[in-house]
């Protein structure tokens, strides 16, 4: 982590002289994300370092400020920070509910790293959590039986469609226990997640019950309230 830090440090420096007073708040946020992605180094090989994940919130933001970032961009990927997310404040406090999902996980895991918190005060309704896991789930069950449709019966075509669409059907069912406030189910998110292959006789026996395990939590999306 004292990597991290340093490299934070530096992030840091090179935004107050892009910005000076203008910079409100740097943050890093997926800390806890990071930590457990951290390399160990035991004598069993070796793993990059995970990215690190920064959002700075500055009071305006104008193509000047862009193109002196864009000249410092080698140097941070360098120190393996990821392209910062940089929102003026206003458009910040206007998004949340249009990216109900990303600002929810920010806030709920980020340190402040110079500044102040800039999620004081802020909070994702429910309401925007629902419909954001709605719009997933409905474009999800959408790309499933467009994707059976182009299959044209070739059961490789869908074992190749049920492994491209895991990680979309992993995401949906976190967002699911993120908007519920409880843990995801591990059955759940591992029945097809992380599987690089599957047979082509696999791919028919699970089809139909994967489109069916999709159109119920779409319908219960469709009808879930906080008050449940």
């Amino acid at each position: 982590m004292a990597d991290a830090l340093s490299a934070l440090r530096t992030l840091e420096r090179d935004l107050r002289e892009i910005f000076g007073g203008r910079l409100q708040s740097l943050v890093h946020y997926g800390v806890r994300t990071y930590q457990a992605d951290e390399p160990h180094h035991h004598g069993h090989g070796h793993r990059e370092p995970a990215l690190i994940h920064t959002l700075a919130v500055t009071e305006t933001l104008t193509p000047d400020d862009l193109r002196a970032c864009a000249k410092r961009i080698s140097a941070w990927h360098d120190d393996d920070i990821a392209t910062p997310l940089i929102v003026p404040r206003a458009e910040l406090v206007r998004s949340l509910d249009a990216f109900p999902f990303e600002f929810s996980a920010i806030i709920a895991d980020h340190v402040v790293i110079a500044g102040t918190n800039p999620f004081e005060g802020l909070h994702v309704e429910p309401s925007d959590l629902r419909w954001a896991c709605e719009v997933q789930a409905r474009g999800h069950l959408l790309h499933l039986r467009q994707g059976y449709i182009e299959a044209r019966g070739r059961d490789d075509a869908l074992a190749v469609l049920i492994v491209r669409s895991a990680p979309a059907w992993k995401s949906l069912l976190e967002n699911m226990a993120r908007l519920e406030k409880r843990a995801a189910d591990p059955d759940d998110v591992t029945q097809l997640v992380g599987v690089k292959e599957i047979s082509n006789e696999d791919a028919v026996r699970m089809f139909p019950s994967y489109l069916a395990s999709v159109e119920r939590l779409t319908k219960y999306v469709d009808g879930w309230s906080a008050a449940k």
